[in-house]
């Protein structure tokens, strides 16, 4: 049995008590949030649970063997080091760090202690992604060439991070677990329109090996809420539209070809129109396969899916658009 202790009761606290109380051999034993609302509403809807606003209370629980942290960015690191000193296992909400400092210390923490360090990246365990990662792995789309991701809606402003700290970790981490490699730059442009002068629309671009670019659109101030990703092969491409209930991906049986006849002053190119698949998908909540990976790697050390280094390579190219941001657009090698 792992007995989990929550910390954070916000906006995504309570998806991730539900989900590890209904997860087999997890049990949600602490909930520790700073605001008295919010541990009202623990107590109401599950009675339970306790409750505290005091760290050293989790810390200190002998029904405390793994921490899930679900609070502002900025507090990741002193939460998760101090977790694992006191020999807990750490479960981050994305971004893992503020910092690649930061998550490379609590990477070594967890080394020493022989302890789980994972980082919640839910979209690796929706229907949909794994679905595409098994049609990337046998061949169906051909060479991959490009991903295309726009993520846009009206809100919500956040007071800690820019944008792309706020929405492109979902992108940074799909792309890693669909083409496996490192990208080789980072380029990103964008704008704030608050006094914080944190940017509140942004445009990330990863260069990768082979001539494969991913390009991520990420905004707040969009007047509509899209959610839409492209996978490109030079055989079959994927639209990924995540607001969709019922057809999340269709498969585009479209490509090209360059004729070689083509010369520096004409291409000439040969277009193909096949036929278009919707795949069924499983049906379930991709936040309770995460739940069960982080209970397979803390009761039976597996490997997490989404394990310290995807969330350390998430927040290497975070760090690098940050430093492109501020240079207008300058690509930084990785």
């Amino acid at each position: 049995m792992m007995q989990v202790a929550i910390i954070g009761y916000g906006y995504w606290g309570p998806n991730l008590v539900r989900n590890f109380q209904q997860t087999p051999e997890c049990r949600v034993t602490w909930v520790l949030d700073v605001q008295e609302r919010q541990r009202e509403r623990v107590s109401k809807s599950w009675p339970g649970i306790q409750t505290t606003d005091r760290l050293t209370d989790i810390l200190t629980a002998a029904d405390v063997d793994a921490v899930v942290i679900a609070t502002p960015v900025r507090t990741h690191f002193p939460l998760a080091q101090a977790a694992l000193e006191a020999g807990k296992h750490v479960l981050l909400e994305k971004p893992m760090t503020a910092t690649v400092e930061e998550a490379n210390r609590l990477i070594e923490l967890a080394g020493r202690a022989g302890k789980v360090l994972m980082v919640d990246h839910t979209y690796l365990y929706t229907p949909s992604v794994r679905a595409i990662r098994k049609y990337v792995e046998e061949g169906i789309l051909g060479h991959l060439q490009y991903i295309d991701s726009t993520r846009i809606n009206l809100g919500l402003f956040q007071t800690d991070v820019n944008v792309l700290w706020d929405l492109a970790p979902h992108d940074i981490s799909i792309c890693r677990h669909l083409l496996r490699e490192r990208p080789l730059g980072v380029q990103s442009v964008g704008v704030s329109h608050t006094d914080n002068g944190l940017e509140n629309i942004a445009y990330l671009t990863l260069f990768y090996p082979e001539n494969r670019i991913a390009h991520f659109n990420c905004s707040w101030i969009s007047p509509v809420k899209i959610r839409q990703m492209l996978v490109g092969g030079d055989q079959k491409m994927i639209v990924f539209n995540d607001l969709e209930t019922t057809e999340k991906i269709r498969i585009y049986d479209k490509g090209y070809t360059v004729l070689p006849e083509s010369d520096r002053d004409r291409i000439l190119v040969d277009y193909r129109t096949g036929d278009i698949l919707v795949p069924k998908l499983p049906q379930y909540e991709a936040l309770s396969q995460m739940a069960l990976d982080f209970r397979d790697a803390v009761l039976h050390g597996r490997h997490p899916v989404s394990d310290y280094l995807s969330g350390l390579e998430v927040v290497e190219i975070l760090e690098a658009a940050d430093r492109s941001l501020a240079r207008r657009g300058q690509e930084i090698p990785l």
